[in-house]
């Protein structure tokens, strides 16, 4: 039996020990949140609640392996059948069991981003009319649109009234191709990411039976950050937890800040509203920070009227005060924050301890020609990700034909990798394949070879060839990979790509990865949600010596020993432009307490006297207004919970 009182303290304890029913627990920044869950499922399972009768909703796949790993170390039991990962992987496998009754085939495709936008433009290609305009909304507008009404369980028309008013008079054709898009998905068989969650709420609203057998099953459900889900995805969990009322809900009110993703900050902070009988626990004490930055950071938030009232106290012994650090202009404070990493990292503190955040991305652009200039590396979070590289998605679509031949955008983007073969030919040849419903080896007849031009017949043949050899193979996933290479694909490499070695080096390693895969469906359902989920990109590497420049939403979760902040100034932190939202500046605030709690040991709150204006002329600026709420004027005799510093002049 594991010695909980050894390894958690006591607000972590009570919440491990609870017997069940509905808990609300407020996580404070650095609170030992992931140890909590952890210890808690391990408790379930040790007072003999089967694996498989425990849901665990998690952000993104990378918390949902750490802890079930840690799980792993904790137990001596096989917990492979508990429940554990992202609100869509879970949503996938209750569809894959049920899709044929909402009008799907259990064998769907999931599509990624990329793929959801092609089969977009098509409907919005094939609207004519008012689309045509040059000022209707474009592919990515549209999508926008379409994901949070679905997200955040609203109507097209009042998202687009919201959000873009501006198209309101396009709200016809609007709301036409997004049915078109729709019916699409159906007719091919394809869920996008949105779809996942969408049509599970559906089957567990419109089908009773399937609601009460998973509501039935899972004796208690534990969901991670819970301050971040949306409408729909607080309805799911409701729905799934419903027989039993075991739901544990994690999260930080404080630290609620995706509104622009379609999250739902009435989710947590009205929980105890829906369970009136909920029982309510706080994590307060902080394991990452100082003393004084957690004193600035409990000042810096008292100013929210909607939150759950708590205080961070600190376990670690006396540190520094956080500095704030008036600059002369953007780039004096660009030269301060270059000079002050360059200083750290000489007196032993490594360059992927040290991070600078700021509120909009172009708030660095200064920041990254100094460090440029003073030859310090740095990494922006930013880029192409291994499973949205264009090689790997090509690979990927035999792979998708084999398992799903109705898939037309794996078709297409398969076909379009052969000479003479351009988007109209692929759609002859598509229109071919959609007209039969046979298994793939009738497809691939002479028929086939023969459903375009005479030009196009080259590639057809080779693209027989390919799938052929996949059908060969008998599902092993990894050999599939390495036969798409062997039949032309390395060729294709070779004549399109200048670092064709690497790429090549890309797919081996895909095969390698694929291997732990049962099944070829699992494998491919797997790469699509770990292509959709986004914030498994702000992930640590500490063998890698550069500083961090991040947008302080990609850097929630993370922690460094030193945080510099940039443009803590009105307008800017503060973002002007948020304000005008609803709710806007208290969402800003628990932004700005977001950054603060990152910080372990240093803090420091940079801002420019003078803006050069970005073409509005000089404009002097003030403090943020969080920064002056720490320190109001009736308080200025009394100790500041920070240092003022004066930047020296060049």
């Amino acid at each position: 039996m594991i010695d909980y009182e050894k390894y958690l303290n006591d607000e972590q304890l009570k919440v491990v020990m609870e017997e069940g029913g509905p808990l609300l627990v407020i996580a404070g920044a650095g609170s030992g949140k992931t140890r909590t869950l952890t210890y808690r499922v391990a408790r379930l399972i040790e007072n003999g609640v089967k694996p498989e009768r425990i849901l665990l909703s998690t952000f993104t796949n990378k918390a949902a392996n750490a802890m079930l790993a840690r799980v792993r170390t904790l137990i001596d039991e096989d917990i492979s059948r508990l429940w554990g990962g992202t609100f869509h992987h879970n949503a996938h496998l209750i569809l894959r069991r049920n899709a044929h009754l909402l009008g799907y085939g259990n064998n769907f495709s999931i599509m990624d981003s990329e793929d959801a936008r092609q089969l977009l433009s098509g409907c919005l290609a094939e609207a004519g009319g008012n689309a045509d305009s040059e000022k209707f909304p474009k592919v990515n507008v549209l999508a926008d649109i379409i994901s949070l009404s679905i997200n955040k369980s609203d109507t097209i028309e009042h998202i687009t009234q919201e959000r873009y008013p501006f198209f309101v008079r396009y709200l016809e054709d609007i709301v036409a191709i997004a049915s078109r898009y729709e019916l699409r998905k159906k007719t091919m068989n394809v869920m996008d990411f949105d779809d996942l969650l969408s049509n599970l709420k559906k089957l567990l609203v419109e089908f009773p039976e399937v609601r009460g057998s998973y509501a039935e099953r899972f004796s208690h459900v534990l969901v991670d950050e819970y301050q971040d889900t949306n409408l729909l995805q607080a309805e799911i969990v409701d729905l799934l937890a419903s027989h039993h009322r075991n739901l544990m809900v994690v999260g930080d009110d404080a630290q609620s800040i995706y509104s622009f993703r379609g999250a739902n900050f009435a989710n947590i902070i009205e929980f105890p509203k829906r369970y009136p009988d909920c029982r309510i626990f706080k994590l307060e004490m902080n394991y990452r920070s100082t003393p004084e930055i957690l004193c600035f950071a409990n000042l810096s938030i008292t100013n929210n009227e909607r939150q759950v009232h708590k205080t961070l106290k600190a376990v670690r012994e006396k540190g520094v005060k956080p500095a704030v650090i008036p600059a002369k202009n953007v780039f004096q404070q660009a030269t301060f924050v270059a000079q002050r990493i360059v200083e750290l990292n000489r007196d032993g503190l490594p360059l992927n301890q040290i991070a600078v955040l700021y509120r909009a991305h172009y708030h660095s652009m200064e920041l990254q020609m100094e460090l440029t200039r003073w030859g310090v590396p740095f990494e922006i979070r930013s880029g192409i990700r291994f499973f949205e590289q264009a090689h790997v998605k090509d690979v990927i679509a035999y792979l998708r034909i084999i398992a799903n031949p109705g898939d037309e955008l794996a078709w297409k983007r398969a076909l379009g990798l052969y000479s003479r073969i351009g988007k109209a030919t692929a759609g002859k040849i598509w229109a071919f394949i959609s007209r039969r419903k046979g298994a793939l080896t009738e497809l691939l007849s002479d028929d086939f070879i023969n459903c375009a031009s005479k030009t196009a017949v080259p590639g057809l043949l080779k693209c027989r060839e390919t799938l052929t050899s996949l059908l060969a193979v008998k599902g092993h996933i990894p050999e599939l990979i390495r036969s798409v290479l062997a039949t032309g694909y390395r060729e294709y490499l070779e004549a399109k790509y200048t670092d064709k070695a690497s790429r090549e080096d890309d797919l081996s390693q895909l095969a390698e990865y694929s291997a732990k895969f049962f099944s070829l469906e699992n494998f491919l359902s797997e790469l699509a949600l770990m292509t959709n989920t986004k914030d498994d990109e702000a992930t640590e590497d500490e063998d890698r010596e550069r500083v961090i420049l991040s947008s302080i939403h990609q850097a929630k979760g993370l922690e460094w020993k030193v945080v510099l902040m940039l443009w803590c100034a009105e307008g800017m932190m503060p973002l002007a432009r948020a304000l005008n939202e609803p709710d806007g500046e208290e969402e800003e605030r628990r932004l700005f307490y977001v950054a603060v709690t990152r910080a372990k040991d240093q803090l420091y709150l940079c801002y420019p006297l003078v803006d050069y204006g970005r073409g509005m002329g000089n404009m002097v600026l003030s403090p943020s207004r969080f920064i002056r709420e720490v320190a109001p004027p009736s308080a200025r005799r009394q100790e500041r919970p920070y240092e003022q510093w004066v930047v020296d002049e060049e």
